[in-house]
C-alpha cells in the first residue's frame, strides 16, 4: 500500500510533496531515476522487508501457517511490522527532512498497524480492510489538504478495489461483517486524521 500511495503522489499528484522537484527525472542514481530509486526503497522497506521477516518467522516456527488466520498467529508478525514501518517513518524523518509528508504518511501506516497489533490481542479485525481503508484516507486527505485534484481517479479506483477485497474477505469467510467494517473505519479516521492535522509538517 505504500507503495502504490507514494507512486500516485510522485507520478500522478506530484504537487503533494513540497520539495518532490529534488528528485525529479533528471535526477539519477545508477540507470534509474532518484525518484524511482526512491519510489524502490520505499517498496524494499514496507514490502519486502516485513514479507521475508514474517517469512523467518514461519520457517522458525514462530508463525505456524502464513495465512495468519488465528489470533496466536498474528501477534508476532504485527509486532515486528509496527518496528520495521516505526523503524522506516524514523529513518525518513531523520535522513530525508526534505520531504517530511513522506515521514507523516509512513507514521499514519504505522500507527494504523500498531493499533491493529493492539487489537489482535483480543479481536481479529481485518488488517486487509484497514490497508485498502488507510490508503483510500491518505488520499482523500491529501485531496482535501492541497486540492490534489488528479487523485481523483486513483480516490475511485481505490474504493473499487477495497469493495472487492472486502468482498472476497466475506466471501472467504476470512471476516465477519463487525471486523471489515472497524478494520475499514479504522484505517480511513487514522490516515485522514494525519494527513489533515499534521500542520507542523505540511
Amino acid at each position: 500500500m505504500p507503495t502504490i500511495i507514494f507512486g500516485l503522489l510522485f507520478y500522478v499528484a506530484p504537487e503533494a510533496i513540497q520539495n518532490l522537484e529534488l528528485f525529479n527525472d533528471s535526477a539519477r542514481v545508477g540507470l534509474m531515476s532518484l525518484k524511482m530509486g526512491l519510489l524502490l526503497l520505499i517498496f524494499l522497506q514496507t514490502f519486502i522487508l516485513p514479507v521475508f521477516t514474517i517469512y523467518c518467522l514461519h520457517r522458525f516456527g514462530f508463525v505456524r501457517n502464513l495465512k495468519m488466520e488465528t489470533l496466536e498467529d498474528r501477534r508476532l508478525p504485527y509486532i515486528v511490522t509496527v518496528a520495521i514501518y516505526t523503524f522506516v517513518a524514523t529513518f525518513f524523518t531523520m535522513k530525508l527532512k526534505q520531504l517530511p509528508e513522506v515521514a507523516i504518511i509512513l507514521t499514519g501506516i504505522a500507527l494504523s498497524i500498531a493499533a491493529v497489533a493492539i487489537i489482535s490481542l483480543y479481536w481479529k479485525i481485518s488488517a486487509h480492510a484497514v490497508g485498502i481503508s488507510g490508503t483510500l484516507g491518505a488520499l482523500i486527505g491529501i485531496v482535501i489538504k492541497f486540492g490534489s485534484y488528479e487523485l481523483f481517479y486513483p480516490i475511485i479506483t481505490v474504493i473499487l478495489i477495497g469493495g472487492l477485497l472486502i468482498a472476497a474477505r466475506l466471501h472467504l469467510n476470512a471476516h465477519t461483517p463487525a471486523q471489515v467494517i472497524a478494520g475499514s473505519f479504522l484505517g480511513l479516521i487514522i490516515s485522514i486524521s494525519v494527513v489533515l492535522f499534521s500542520g507542523t509538517f505540511f
